[in-house]
């Protein structure tokens, strides 16, 4: 049976105002899976504004900036028990690769930093499958022990991340990560309600024969993994994939979600996207070519991954935390299509 320890006084949630900040809080806020009566200090940048009615204290800044970071940890009592959640980052960056250093990395060394100055109780600092790159084979699944091998921008800065929580553990703070591979469910961005528009209407691309793998992590999987790992006591260093039960194809996602649109009363065009496995490799070439001169092309990006497995095993935190994802492709897509009719988002 798994043991937790009582939720904080305070609870840090760093990139609030995103899709997976935004989970969180429904999730801690009244109501939510996990409810907690503590206080809720939200970090967001300027400008930004939560997305979801929960009670929580804002504090405006930038995690790419110390003297921000430090000042989100301002008038919490000495004797106050503070966990961090850091969520805050950068995936498809608007104005080019230096960004995924200055957020990505350097943030999360300043959120580490601060959070062992002040003397948090724990932080989870939230990673992605990206430091590891892409499964060598269809048949391999990422290990809780892979070695890191960076996919790029995005996944060098994310490695580095990870590195920096490693050293503030050696000093002496708790701090654990979780990695989760692409997520899904309310609450998403523009572009994952792209995705659901080019699956409606028959144009999502299928690379090859559509049979690598991928892990995906709904929402509240994601969180149910986060908060375990904020709360069943471990040793600090620690890390752990966060994914739905297993992996599924390409050809399974893209058919599960036209399904998932159908039973929400969806038109529903059969696919007939079908690209050779050499276009993702193509993509892949000139996704390096601009990243290389600093420049970020999300299109290219998301393709060059497209014919690529990124599978994950999620064992370790079963084990380790009790973590059971209940909501498997099928349901959870059902629920992002509600979520999009509810807030009048066309598909």
């Amino acid at each position: 049976m798994t043991s937790f320890r009582a939720p904080p006084d305070v609870t840090v949630v760093t990139g609030a105002a995103g899709w997976l900040g935004t989970g969180l809080l429904a999730a801690l806020g009244p109501g939510g899976a996990h409810e907690r009566d503590g206080e809720i200090r939200a970090f967001v940048r300027p400008g930004d504004a939560l997305r979801v009615d929960v009670p929580a204290w804002v504090v405006h800044g930038d995690v790419s900036d110390a003297a921000s970071v430090a000042a989100l940890f301002e008038g919490i009592s000495s004797d106050a028990v503070v966990d961090v959640i850091h969520a805050a980052g950068v995936i498809h960056p608007a104005a080019g690769t230096d960004e995924f250093d200055a957020v990505n990395h350097l943030g999360t060394h300043h959120v580490a930093e601060a959070a062992r100055t002040h003397g948090v109780r724990r932080l989870v600092h939230v990673s992605s499958n990206s430091p590891f790159g892409t499964n060598a084979a269809r048949t391999d699944t990422f290990r809780n022990d892979e070695p890191y091998h960076p996919y790029f921008g995005y996944g060098w800065s994310k490695m580095h991340a990870e590195l920096a929580v490693f050293d503030a553990v050696e000093q002496g703070l708790d701090a654990v990560i979780v990695r989760p591979p692409w997520f899904y469910g309310p609450h998403q961005p523009e572009r994952q309600t792209t995705f659901l528009t080019m699956v409606r209407t028959g144009r999502f691309p299928v690379l090859g024969d559509g049979g690598q793998r991928r892990s995906m992590s709904y929402i509240d999987n994601l969180v149910q993994g986060i908060v375990r790992a904020e709360l069943v006591p471990t040793e600090p260093g620690r890390a752990w994939w966060i994914a739905d039960e297993r992996p599924y194809t390409i050809r399974e996602i893209v058919d599960t979600v036209g399904d998932a649109l159908r039973a929400e009363g969806h038109d529903v065009t059969p696919n007939r996207m079908r690209l050779p496995s050499l276009a993702g490799s193509v993509a892949e070439r000139i996704d390096g070519v601009l990243q290389d001169r600093g420049r970020y092309h999300q299109q290219f990006h998301v393709l060059g991954e497209m014919n690529k497995t990124i599978a994950v095993d999620i064992s370790a935190a079963r084990r380790d935390l009790g973590y059971a994802p209940e909501i498997a492709l099928h349901e959870g897509m059902r629920r992002s299509v509600r979520w999009c009719r509810e807030n009048g988002i066309e598909l």
